[in-house]
């Protein structure tokens, strides 16, 4: 079995594969103090860790990348791949500088160019929202970060004495009568036309007829509100440290 492991900085999704099956998966707080030993206790509560035979990791906190390479010696003795420079993707990277590259774009690239109509266009919404193009080519060509939903909300409440933490649903209507339903309203489609604005124009750039995939935690929920995103892939970035382990 293989254990990919997609560590952000607010939230770690880990997926289990049979193959090229994604058996189960959960999502857990990113704990950056987290130490190898507590991480194989925690996930021993959720499968069996002796039946894992590799462990491929993308991780955007570099003080963790040690706690995995504790885990995988001492829980699962498994060999652990990073995601990062010298590692093969199959995927030709037009970037100024790769190294500057997250580990999660990168592994979002890989899984859509392999499973979507080129040009194709992912958007992850994380603690940054992030646009990452592939051209026609199939090669990855660049991409936009923005500040996420989770990161620009908190920041609104902390700065705005008055306003307090709203539930991150879909309001009733896009006019709020309530102050919460007017900042639902703002989170919700605030942020679908932000994306929309975006996508739009990385699509002229990429010469049109992208095909537009979200994945993320909030991704389901600004979605369906985007005029532009085509389809939710929940677990692209996992379907992308799948691919990636299998070019290695």
């Amino acid at each position: 079995m293989l254990l990919a492991v997609d560590v952000g900085n607010t939230q770690t999704v880990v997926g289990l594969y049979s193959g090229e099956r994604l058996t189960d998966h959960w999502r857990v707080a990113t704990e950056p103090r987290r130490t190898g030993d507590e991480l194989g206790a925690m996930l021993a509560g959720f499968f069996d860790l002796g039946s894992v035979s590799g462990v491929c990791l993308s991780s955007t906190v570099p003080a963790l990348i040690r706690a995995y390479e504790q885990l995988s010696t001492r829980w699962t003795e498994a060999p652990l791949l990073v995601v990062g420079p010298g590692v093969s993707t199959g995927l030709p990277i037009r970037f100024d500088d790769p190294r500057e590259l997250g580990p999660d774009r990168i592994a979002n690239a890989v899984a859509a160019s392999a499973r979507y109509r080129l040009p194709c266009i992912a958007v992850d919404f994380g603690t940054s929202t992030n646009f990452d193009a592939i051209s026609r080519e199939g090669e990855f060509v660049g991409g936009v970060l923005a500040p996420g939903v989770e990161i620009s909300m908190d920041a609104l409440f902390a700065r705005a004495a008055r306003l307090t933490k709203v539930d991150f649903v879909e309001p009733p209507t896009v006019i709020g009568k309530t102050t919460t339903a007017c900042l639902q309203a703002g989170l919700v489609y605030g942020f679908a036309g932000q994306v929309d604005g975006v996508v739009e124009r990385m699509d002229a750039e990429l010469g049109g007829g992208s095909e537009v995939v979200a994945t993320g935690g909030l991704a389901e929920l600004i979605s369906p509100h985007a005029r532009t995103i085509g389809r939710v892939d929940p677990f692209l970035t996992l379907e992308g440290l799948r691919l990636i382990w299998a070019r290695n």
